[in-house]
C-alpha cells in the first residue's frame, strides 16, 4: 500500500514538472510577427526595443534628442549617458536580424518600420543637420539590411527607417542620390510630384487630424467612407498608411478603432498599448497582408508617383 502511494505521488510530481516545463516553453515561444502593429515608445521607456520584439510588433516610433557630437539620445529630455539610439535600438535590432538570416522574425514579409522622431527644445538648424548626418552614417553601417532608394529605384529591406520632426528633412534626403532613410508624409502628399514614393513612401497622420470618432459608439457612415477612401487613394499612389494618435479610452473602444483601421486597409496601426494591440491583431489578423513577396525582394522602379497597378490592388511592395 505504501509503495502504491509512493508511486502515485511520484507520478503526480512528474506531471506537475512536465506541466511547468510546457508552460515555460509556451512562454518562451515567440509571438507571431504582427506587421500591422506599431509601438509608440513612451518618454519613460528606458529601453523600448525588447518589449516591441517580445510582442512581435512590426515597427517602433522612438523619440530622440540630439546630444554632444551629433549623437542621438532616447527621449525628449536631457541626454543621458548610454541611452543612445545606436546602443539601445540600432545595434540590437540589426544584430537580431543578422542572427536570424536577414529577417527579424520567421513570419516577417514586410520591412520593420523604425520611425526616428526628433524632439526636444533645441531646433537649431545646424544641430539638427549634424544629428541627421550622424544618423545617416549609423544607418549606412547596416546598409545591406535597410530599405533604400538609388535615384528612382526603391528597394525594400528588412528595416525601413523614416525621419520625423525635422522641418526640412525632405531637402536633406533628396540631396542624397542613395538614401537609407525616408521622410514621413501626410494625405496631402498624395499625387504630389514634389514628394514621390521614393522620398515619402509612408503617409503618417494622427487620427484626430481628420477624424472625431473615439470608438465608444459605432463609427458614422461618413467617417468610415472617408477613412476607406483616403487609404485607398494612398495605396493607389504607391504608399503605405500609418495612423497614430488614437483616442485614449476603454479597451473596448480601442479595439473598435483598431478593427475599423484594419478593415479600411491601414498598413500600420501605431499605439502605446503594445500588449493589447498585439493580442488584438493575433485574434483578428489583417487579411490584407497576404500575397506579399518575401524579403528580400526585387527592386521596384518608380518612374511616376502613380503606379500602373489596377485600382484596389494592394500588392504594391511596401517600404
Amino acid at each position: 500500500m505504501n509503495d502504491a502511494v509512493t508511486i502515485a505521488s511520484g507520478l503526480v510530481g512528474v506531471a506537475a514538472v512536465a506541466g511547468a516545463v510546457t508552460a515555460a516553453v509556451r512562454l518562451r515561444r515567440p509571438r507571431p510577427y504582427q506587421a500591422t502593429g506599431h509601438a509608440l515608445a513612451r518618454p519613460a521607456d528606458l529601453d523600448p526595443l525588447p518589449a516591441v520584439l517580445r510582442h512581435g510588433l512590426g515597427g517602433l516610433t522612438v523619440p530622440v534628442t540630439p546630444g554632444p557630437h551629433g549623437e542621438l539620445f532616447l527621449g525628449p529630455g536631457a541626454p543621458q549617458p548610454g541611452r543612445t539610439l545606436r546602443r539601445l535600438v540600432l545595434s540590437p535590432l540589426f544584430g537580431r536580424i543578422r542572427a536570424h538570416g536577414g529577417r527579424l522574425a520567421r513570419g516577417q514579409q514586410v520591412p520593420f518600420r523604425l520611425v526616428v522622431e526628433f524632439t526636444g527644445a533645441n531646433r537649431d538648424a545646424e544641430t539638427l543637420l549634424q544629428a541627421y548626418r550622424m544618423l545617416d552614417q549609423q544607418l549606412r553601417d547596416h546598409a545591406a539590411l535597410l530599405s533604400h532608394c538609388d535615384g528612382e529605384e526603391l528597394t525594400p529591406g528588412a528595416v525601413t527607417v523614416s525621419i520625423a520632426g525635422i522641418v526640412d528633412v525632405r531637402e536633406l534626403l533628396a540631396a542624397d542620390r542613395v538614401r537609407y532613410a525616408f521622410a514621413e508624409g501626410t494625405f496631402d502628399d498624395i499625387g504630389s510630384q514634389a514628394a514621390p514614393p521614393g522620398l515619402v513612401p509612408m503617409i503618417s497622420e494622427p487620427w484626430s487630424r481628420r477624424f472625431g470618432w473615439d470608438g465608444r459608439e459605432p463609427i458614422s457612415a461618413e467617417e468610415r467612407h472617408l477613412l476607406h477612401a483616403m487609404v485607398r487613394s494612398a495605396h493607389e499612389d504607391g504608399r503605405t498608411v500609418r495612423i497614430s494618435g488614437l483616442p485614449e479610452g476603454s479597451a473596448k473602444a480601442r479595439r473598435a478603432i483598431w478593427t475599423e483601421l484594419a478593415d479600411a486597409g491601414v498598413d500600420v496601426i501605431a499605439d502605446s498599448d503594445q500588449r493589447g494591440l498585439a493580442r488584438h491583431l493575433s485574434r483578428h489578423p489583417v487579411s490584407e497582408w497576404v500575397a506579399r513577396e518575401p524579403l528580400p525582394t526585387r527592386a521596384v522602379r518608380r518612374g511616376s508617383p502613380r503606379p500602373t497597378a489596377p485600382r484596389g490592388d494592394r500588392r504594391h511592395e511596401p517600404v
